[in-house]
């Protein structure tokens, strides 16, 4: 997968086959969008290529209001591994700004589709807008298309347990600990990418090492305060685990630095701060507990452990 964060020195793409959004979760929706670019661009000896901004448009333009307490399914280099799993052939990765914003939809078909990436066809989601005040829609779309000569195709709601799949869908699930839920509605394991760093003082002093994970981005979205059952990918290995994440608080309130979340392995492995560790999520356990001894803390660990080991997953 190539990656752009601009428009300019793009070389050839032949024979394009486009779509645009911001495709945080890279859930069944997208992946139904994606899965259609790629079977089209094999028709027509093309490639796929998707067109997605940083920031999220919403915390641009609602700084204050809804983009304030966007929290995001991914950061931006977990979105990157994912959207490079479903075999794109081109990500454009474009800076979202104010002005960016106020370009009309007659010139983001003429000058960005048509004029730097000469698309053969565009496809786009069910209902889905773009351009300025969000003028731009399949309609609009297919009238220019006709004008340029590109074609274009919708592609229908993607229903997965009686409910349409949204982004917003999947980060109410997460927030609420039904990992189980969202995992169905992404398609795939939520995950974290982070680096491993020094675990919890009070748990290696049980003789139960963990092994810190922290957030990268300020809005990355983070489960409600639990224990989890996870696997953990490092240097091209899963190793079984089981993950605590404490003061997660509301986006209103929390801090990124605060939260709190240590990893155990059940498969002891030296030398791993400073690796880089994709952690996906199972099941959530239970919930934060405040015990009143060290040993009322070891002995839940210890059940903890027995109901993570009996889950297949």
């Amino acid at each position: 997968m190539k990656i752009y964060y601009n428009l300019e020195n793009i070389g050839q793409i032949r024979n394009p086959v486009v779509t645009t959004g911001s495709f945080d979760g890279v859930h069944i929706g997208h992946k139904t969008i994606l899965g259609r670019l790629r079977e089209i661009a094999g028709t027509i000896d093309g490639e796929s290529v998707l067109i997605t901004f940083h920031p999220h448009p919403r915390k641009v333009l609602f700084p204050d209001t809804a983009g304030k307490t966007l929290l995001l399914i991914n950061s931006q280099r977990e979105k990157i591994e994912l959207l490079r799993k479903t075999g794109l052939d081109n990500l454009f990765i474009l800076n979202f700004t104010r002005e960016f914003s106020e370009i009309s939809s007659i010139d983001f078909i003429r000058n960005i589709l048509v004029g730097k990436l000469n698309a053969k066809k565009v496809i786009i989601g069910f209902n889905h807008h773009f351009g300025h005040n969000r003028e731009g829609n399949f309609d609009y779309l297919y009238e220019l298309g006709q004008y340029y000569n590109f074609g274009v195709e919708e592609i229908p709601e993607q229903d997965i347990h009686n409910e349409t799949v949204s982004s917003t869908l999947i980060r109410k699930a997460l927030l609420e600990g039904r990992i189980q839920r969202a995992n169905a509605y992404l398609d795939h394991h939520y995950i974290i990418i982070s680096e491993l760093f020094e675990g919890s003082v009070t748990c290696r002093s049980m003789n139960f090492p963990t092994l810190r994970v922290k957030i990268e981005e300020e809005n990355k979205l983070v489960p409600n305060d639990g224990v989890y059952a996870v696997n953990v990918l490092i240097d091209g290995e899963f190793y079984k685990g089981i993950l605590n994440i404490k003061n997660s608080l509301p986006v209103e309130v929390r801090k990124i630095e605060d939260i709190m979340i240590d990893l155990h392995l059940f498969e002891e492995i030296h030398n791993l701060k400073g690796k880089t560790a994709t952690v996906f999520f199972a099941k959530r356990i239970r919930d934060e507990l405040q015990f009143t001894d060290s040993g009322q803390m070891r002995r839940q660990l210890d059940a903890d452990l027995i109901e993570v080991e009996e889950l297949i997953y």
